[in-house]
């Protein structure tokens, strides 16, 4: 698993990107299996807007984007919105695995 960190229109310092790298990778304790995270930074007048892509085995892109004053308030924020879409997803893939609803499987007991 691969995490890139690029900017456009200004530069990312050395510690911001590792810290920038050091979080992404934490995305892979929600969801196991990404295969490649693309952090985007693009910086206009006094605004940073950060865009995480990540690439899933077998699912579309999750992207996830935030603007703020600093690069890392901007990806913190980015961040969260990418945790909450992962956690989405992985909640629907496991209902879908249930042949019955909770609710129903409990009704034909009674019966």
């Amino acid at each position: 698993m691969q995490v890139t960190v690029t900017s456009k229109h200004g530069t990312v310092k050395s510690e911001t990107q590792a810290y920038i790298k050091d979080k992404a990778e934490k995305l892979l304790t929600y969801f196991d299996r990404v295969m490649a995270i693309g952090v985007t930074c693009t910086f206009e007048a006094n605004l940073a807007t950060v865009e995480i892509v990540v690439d899933a085995e077998h699912k579309h892109n999750f992207v996830a984007e935030s603007s703020a004053d600093s690069v890392t308030v901007a990806f913190d924020s980015a961040l969260h919105k990418m945790e909450t879409q992962i956690h989405k997803y992985k909640e629907k893939v496991q209902d879908h695995r249930r042949s019955l609803p909770m609710n129903e499987a409990g009704s034909e007991d009674e019966s």
